[in-house]
């Protein structure tokens, strides 16, 4: 177990009602009636040096993952998120990088299906692609879209104008505000 100041265990202890209470503001939103729905899942950076991995309390939580869109590896968690089009965080979790995406958010998925509408559209990005994934999804009501791969034939484009939204809610919750990085592009200040 992870060694935690009082606030952090009393937070910890209250996680049930904080999820119930993002939930009910996640409901009151307009776009919580939307039929679209997107997620994506992106690297959450918590140590940068090899003595931090050794002595950190989140060894056994946290691991190296590849971050393909800045071309380096990490050690962190990764977050998954299912938003709202106006970038309302309906689910989330973290995870340890290692873990395949598509099991992660099948996971996240199964776990609060309750959540979602019978003909829901589901945005994800071309990590998503496979065809276990999509048949998932469609069980479970949704309608899996996502960018086509190079080597697939053409059925939705690239779908960049819209995956740009799930990545403007990425991006604050990374710490976008203290970051060195501007956003998906990675241009320096």
């Amino acid at each position: 177990m992870l060694t935690q100041s009082g606030y952090h265990k009393r937070l910890k202890s209250a996680q049930s009602l904080l999820c119930k209470a993002i939930l009910t503001l996640a409901a009151c939103s307009p776009s919580w009636f939307d039929d679209l729905w997107i997620t994506g899942a992106t690297p959450v950076p918590c140590g940068m040096s090899r003595e931090t991995v050794k002595r950190s309390d989140l060894a056994g939580h946290a691991g190296y993952g590849y971050c393909a869109s800045h071309s380096r590896w990490y050690w962190g968690l990764k977050l998954y998120l299912v938003c709202a089009g106006d970038g309302m965080p309906v689910m989330w979790c973290l995870a340890n990088p290692k873990l395949g995406e598509r099991e992660v958010l099948a996971a996240l998925l199964e776990d609060n299906h309750h959540l979602f509408r019978h003909g829901q559209i589901l945005l994800a990005d071309k990590g998503f692609a496979g065809m276990e994934f999509k048949q998932l999804t469609t069980a479970m009501g949704l309608e899996l879209l996502r960018p086509d791969r190079r080597d697939e034939t053409y059925r939705n484009g690239n779908l960049g104008g819209v995956r740009q939204r799930i990545e403007s809610v990425n991006q604050p919750l990374k710490g976008g505000g203290n970051s060195t990085e501007s956003g998906p592009g990675g241009r320096r200040h």
